[in-house]
């Protein structure tokens, strides 16, 4: 199928099957495409956490606000944006490049000094909106992906941020609930599937200039 025809497929599922579950190569294929997903100056501010704990997910249905999709999802995705993004992030990010590419990592110097300028620019609230922001590109790619990958998907902002920072430990690791994405199987009955698709139309969206 063509990326369009997928994404007419997907949608934001609001029930899934419980029993079916995202094989192992599945999930691997999915988590690929979001590690390539594009980032501001390639930094990826953020860490992608994998929940598949029954315990785990079921005290964070409970701070989704008893959202089923956070229990009956093959496994929920979270992406979490760092809270102490500083220099010593960039200088290891820089130092990835060069063994990564072989390169001299003076040839780099400029490029690291530029980004280091733009972050020390921002207060420290900025950075982490900005990071939040770099999650939700992320976010895009997992849907696409998934999409591709005949794997449904939920898009969620409607829990507690603060508690799921709380049940999985987050703080402690510098980093800070952005947005989530139950992923797995579409249930038969979900009433939701079969609906067509509401977009605003093409006349309305776009502005060619």
């Amino acid at each position: 199928m063509s990326l369009l025809k997928h994404l007419n497929w997907r949608y934001a599922t609001k029930k899934f099957d419980s029993t079916k579950k995202l094989s192992a190569e599945q999930l691997d294929t999915l988590l690929a495409a979001v590690q390539l997903s594009p980032s501001s100056a390639g930094l990826q501010p953020y860490k992608v956490l994998v929940v598949t704990d029954p315990e785990i997910r079921a005290q964070l249905r409970e701070a989704a606000h008893g959202q089923p999709q956070l229990t009956d999802a093959s496994a929920v995705i979270v992406f979490a944006a760092e809270t102490n993004l500083d220099e010593a992030y960039v200088t290891n990010y820089i130092d990835h490049i060069a063994a990564t590419r072989g390169m001299d990592r003076s040839n780099l110097e400029v490029f690291e000094q530029n980004i280091k300028t733009n972050i020390d620019r921002m207060a420290e609230d900025q950075k982490i909106v900005w990071n939040h922001k770099q999650c939700y590109i992320a976010l895009g790619v997992l849907l696409s992906a998934a999409a591709e990958l005949g794997i449904d998907s939920c898009p969620m902002e409607g829990f507690a941020a603060g508690k799921f920072d709380e049940i999985l430990g987050l703080k402690e690791l510098g980093l800070a609930t952005s947005v989530i994405a139950p992923v797995g199987f579409r249930a038969d009955d979900d009433i939701f599937s079969n609906a067509i698709k509401v977009r605003r139309p093409a006349e309305e969206l776009f502005i060619h200039i």
